[in-house]
C-alpha cells in the first residue's frame, strides 16, 4: 500500500470515527437522563427550583394523576378529572441525585396541608411523589421517614407517594411562565402567599434555591 494510501485510509478512519462520536452523543445523553414527577401546587412555582439546578436538562408542567386523557387546564383547574398540576423533571443522575431533587421539593411545599398549597385550593393542587421505579419509591417513603421523624415540621406529612402514570404536558403558555412573565410570576407568587407560608415552614432552608 503506497504512503498517500495508507494516510488516505487512516483519515477515512477518522472522519468516520468523528462523525459516529457525533450522531451518538445525543442518544448517550438521552439515554444517561432519568426522570421524576413531583406535585407542588401551582407548577409554575416548581419550575425554577429544578431549573437552577446542575444537572436538570428540562422541567415540563403539566397534568398527571387522574383519569381524564389529554385533560385542558380548565378540565383540571374545574375538578373532577382526578388530575394534580406537576412537573416533570428531566435530569442526569451522575450530575443530580434523586434524593436531591426530592429535598428541595420538601423545601419548596407545604406537606402538611391537604387541600391544596397556599392561596390554591382543590384537589389539582395537592402535594404528590410521582415515582416512576421501586428505586425513587424506596428514596422517597425514606425521606419522608427522615422528614417525619425529625420533628422539623409542626404536624403529619400528608403528602402521598403514587405510582407514575402518563403525564399529559400542559399547554404551551404554561412552560416556562416565570420566565416568559416574571412581573406577572412575581405578582401572583407573592400575593398567594406561597413564600410566607415556606418561610414560616422552613427558614433558612425554604426553596433551596433563589428564585
Amino acid at each position: 500500500m503506497s504512503l498517500f494510501n495508507e494516510m488516505s485510509r487512516r483519515w477515512l478512519l477518522a472522519l468516520a470515527g468523528a462523525a459516529a462520536v457525533v450522531a451518538a452523543t445525543p442518544a448517550a445523553q438521552a439515554q444517561r437522563l432519568s426522570v421524576a414527577t413531583f406535585a407542588g401546587g401551582c407548577f409554575w412555582c416548581m419550575e425554577p427550583p429544578y431549573d437552577a439546578l446542575p444537572g436538570v436538562s428540562a422541567t415540563i408542567s403539566g397534568y398527571t394523576g387522574g383519569t381524564t386523557a389529554s385533560p385542558t387546564y380548565r378540565q383540571v383547574t374545574a375538578g373532577g378529572t382526578g388530575h394534580y398540576e406537576a412537573v416533570q423533571i428531566r435530569f442526569d443522575p451522575t450530575k443530580v441525585s434523586y434524593e436531591t431533587l426530592l429535598e428541595v421539593f420538601w423545601r419548596n411545599v407545604d406537606p402538611l396541608d391537604a387541600g391544596g398549597q397556599f392561596c390554591d385550593r382543590g384537589e389539582s393542587y395537592r402535594t404528590a411523589i410521582f415515582v416512576h421505579d421501586e428505586a425513587q419509591r424506596a428514596a422517597a417513603e425514606a425521606s419522608k421517614a427522615r422528614l417525619m421523624e425529625s420533628g422539623r415540621l409542626p404536624g403529619p406529612i400528608v403528602t402521598p407517594i403514587i405510582a407514575a402514570s402518563t403525564f399529559y404536558p400542559a399547554e404551551d403558555y404554561h412552560q416556562d411562565y416565570y420566565q416568559k412573565n416574571p412581573l406577572r410570576y412575581r405578582f401572583y407568587r407573592a400575593g398567594c402567599g406561597r413564600d410566607a407560608r415556606l418561610n414560616a415552614l422552613w427558614g433558612p432552608e425554604a426553596r433551596g434555591k433563589a428564585q
